[in-house]
């Protein structure tokens, strides 16, 4: 063996098994390559690693490095040989003479006749042994503490791998269940069977109602199952043993938090996307980052035992991301607060398992991490309520991915929910009705039959044309930011993409990603559209959205400084190799380069000859990419919007990306409560600079789009359509909404509503004339 101590042997070894579990496509391919590292790095001539079967007694040879290949699925009892004896008795079994221990057994398939010393160690899931690893040697040799140490710390190791294993395959069973009764379900229909359908309603009463944030939309209702998680930032009173053995500790809980991570982003990159399971991925950077880890061992160096000085850290790292401005960063710190979680779970030696769900429950829980839904079971969950966290969530994006209806941000939910109640989740309308009477029950099931109704009605115009009754053509885009987006979108009839952010890929990287990465991306989100347009935003960071691996100078107003389209200007080694990705996957798709914060037409043409010298680039290098891609801005400037006629003519269409443009008009932070009030889109120069906008899109024969949360309103949406804006991009959800609007109002009506709007000089005035003509139209509030 190597002059190292056994810590350092097993820790390093463990780092080896970490890069072999990302190469490796399932459990066996792990185990086999696992047991020809460690007898490489252990200098024996045999290793093999035992699993104990379902009943508790039979342990099966599961993979094997010096033994006879057929040997591999040989079963023996517990109560048998030097390995059986390692579950017995729940701990370390060494001998320098095999043959002559009491507990010898020779398996002739093995073919071991020729081996002497024998070194077993078990491995535990929850203190109950699931295993056993054992090295062998021909000569006589003891095994050294040093050495056993070793072999322990990569046991531990092995059973995070087999735990997440069964979690793994747990949920490939349950997913090939759910296909089939899918699939049973269908077929009844089809042969007019009568079937039970899922309830889906919703109550108007204000009876035991509380309010929170609708993150997924849908309707559900039924019993609830509390999850009571315990907060890894919370102060923890524990006896610190000696320092080394505290460094010891969280290196091994680190490596095994970072074992079930990797598992985490494998279930769901089955389950969802590759995109979806880059949640899993950033949670990785983390737990790999010095820094860290490094904050950690300074407390343990200062006297803290691990989880306390876990917990320090923890906290610290969620007060500032709890602090920061922009909504999607200030939602990290739940992802800190599931990496904290998982650490405390691996420092106490709790290994997590999939949770036991029964069937048809509303989760309740003080807030939901992503580990919770990567570990459940998406069948048996039909409604989500919790106390904390909003829409830029990770299990936000997760719920809505799964189609699970949802509300966060339930103040005081815990306090008035039991494991008994009777809960109705509004996931559209944010509310959730606890233990509801009869009267109210039936009220929601009312209710349920005109959602029913209505949502057929929206089904059915899905495959139809946003179209008016007096034939004016409006088209309806999906802004998307993950793989998973894609299905959703097709599922509200989206006619293509208006916005795909870039961000999210670049965020869950250790850097920069290059062209052909880049373009494997944004190949896949083109091939989801075919023969639809797909608008590829370039990189939108800066400001206080940055990158872990991207330094970025502390700025005093970060909105108006160094981001967007000026940092990509400056480091145009990174904007290149963007632009090289985005071509590069052209012909996939019909793909549009889009530019975000235009100030000007110089930057237009900056940016163009930028592009030109990217495709020479690739021209000489026989790239092949699409040559005619469309090169458009995103309005949201106000200077964008003085000079609009000038960019007109400079590129081939108009994005008007309105949440910044109502910011930047009104200086007003949309993100700052006490300015909130002023974030108005019926502010009158909201709406004029909008006009403007568009009458120079069509002025120069260009169209323009309107990209934001603005026009998820129908009424909004005629007013817009009025104001001559003919295509939409938003969140898929909100189309058919949108649609049915479109299709009820005349474009000459719709022309009368923004002819009156432009003529009020106030947006109170401008709110109370849309709230009148929305009742006279019908449209849903």
């Amino acid at each position: 063996m190597p002059e190292e101590t056994g810590a350092q042997l097993g820790l390093r070894t463990l780092e080896d098994i970490s890069a072999l579990i990302l190469q490796s496509h399932d459990l066996q391919e792990t185990l086999a390559n696992i047991v020809n590292l460690v007898a490489k790095r252990m200098a024996t001539d045999v290793c093999s690693i035992y699993l104990l079967e379902e009943d508790g007694e039979t342990l099966r040879l599961h993979a094997t490095r010096g033994l006879s290949r057929l040997s591999v699925g040989i079963t023996m009892k517990i109560s048998e040989g030097l390995t059986g004896l390692a579950v017995e008795t729940r701990g370390v079994v060494a001998t320098d003479n095999a043959p002559l221990h009491p507990r010898y057994k020779y398996f002739r398939q093995t073919k071991e006749e020729k081996v002497l010393s024998f070194l077993g160690v078990p491995f535990f899931e929850r203190n109950n042994p699931i295993g056993v690893i054992v090295v062998q040697n021909r000569e006589a040799r003891t095994f050294t503490p040093a050495e056993v140490s070793a072999l322990s710390t990569i046991a531990w190791q092995i059973s995070s791998i087999v735990s997440n294993a069964k979690l793994l395959d747990s949920v490939r069973k349950k997913e090939e269940e759910r296909a089939f009764y899918e699939a049973e379900v269908e077929r009844l229909k089809q042969t007019g069977a009568p079937q039970e359908s899922s309830p889906a309603k919703r109550a108007s009463t204000r009876q035991a109602m509380l309010s929170g944030i609708g993150i997924a939309p849908g309707f559900s209702a039924g019993k609830v199952t509390i999850l009571n998680r315990g907060n890894s930032a919370q102060p923890v009173v524990e006896r610190a043993r000696p320092r080394a053995e505290e460094h010891k500790r969280l290196k091994i809980a680190l490596e095994k938090a970072r074992i079930q991570t990797i598992y985490l982003e494998k279930r769901v990159s089955e389950m969802l996307s590759e995109a979806d399971a880059a949640i899993f991925h950033s949670h990785l950077m983390i737990l790999e980052d010095r820094g860290f880890a490094g904050k950690i061992s300074s407390l343990i160096d200062e006297g803290l035992g691990a989880q306390r000085a876990v917990s320090e850290v923890v906290g610290q790292y969620v007060a500032a991301f709890s602090q920061m401005a922009d909504p999607y960063l200030r939602e990290r710190s739940a992802d800190m607060e599931d990496i904290g979680r998982r650490l405390v779970d691996a420092l106490n030696g709790h290994q997590r398992s999939p949770d036991k769900l029964p069937e048809n429950r509303i989760i309740i829980a003080r807030e939901l991490l992503p580990s919770d839904l990567a570990t459940m079971d998406p069948g048996k969950v039909i409604g989500i309520a919790t106390e904390k966290g909003n829409l830029n969530a990770h299990a936000a994006i997760m719920a809505r991915a799964l189609g699970i209806p949802a509300v966060f941000g339930v103040e005081g939910l815990l306090k008035q929910v039991g494991v008994r109640s009777f809960v109705i989740v509004d996931g559209t309308s944010g509310c959730v009705y606890l233990n509801p009477d009869q009267s109210v029950k039936l009220e929601y099931q009312r209710l349920q039959g005109e959602y029913d109704q209505k949502q057929r009605a929206l089904e059915g115009i899905r495959e139809l044309p946003a179209e008016t009754p007096d034939g004016c053509r409006v088209n309806l885009l999906a802004n998307i930011g993950l793989l998973s987006d894609v299905r959703v979108a097709h599922l509200n009839g989206a006619e293509g993409v208006g916005l795909y952010r870039t961000e999210f890929p670049f965020m869950t990287r250790r850097s920069f990603p290059d062209r052909e990465v880049q373009a494997s991306v944004y190949q896949k989100v083109l091939e989801g559209f075919p023969g639809m347009p797909v608008t590829i935003r370039t990189l939108d960071i800066g400001g206080d959205k940055g990158l872990s691996y991207f330094p970025h100078p502390k700025e005093d107003n970060p909105f108006l400084g160094w981001r967007s389209i000026r940092v990509s200007l400056e480091r145009q080694d990174i904007f290149r190799e963007q632009l090289a990705g985005i071509l590069i996957a052209s012909p996939h798709g019909r793909c549009n380069l889009m530019f975000p914060l235009i100030s000007g037409v110089d930057e237009v043409r900056t940016i163009k000859g930028i592009l030109e010298e990217v495709k020479e680039e690739l021209r000489r290098d026989g790239k092949p990419f699409d040559e005619e891609v469309k090169v458009g801005i995103m309005v949201e400037l106000p200077a964008a919007v003085l000079v609009a006629d000038q960019l007109a003519r400079e590129v081939d269409y108009f994005s008007i990306g309105t949440n910044d443009l109502i910011q930047y008009t009104l200086a007003c932070d949309r993100n700052n409560q006490k300015v909130r009030k002023w974030y108005d889109p019926y502010h009158p120069a909201v709406l004029q600079a909008i006009k403007r906008v568009a009458d120079a899109a069509a002025g120069a024969g260009i169209p323009a789009t309107l990209c934001g949360e603005m026009a998820a309103e129908p009424i909004n949406a005629v007013l817009l359509m009025g104001m001559g804006v003919r295509s939409f991009s938003l969140s898929a959800p909100c189309l058919p909404r949108v649609k049915e609007a479109i299709r009820r109002t005349p474009l000459s009506r719709a022309r009368r509503i923004a002819d009156r709007v432009l003529a009020l000089e106030t947006a109170q005035g401008i709110r109370g004339y849309l709230e009148g003509v929305e009742k006279e139209l019908g449209a849903e509030p």
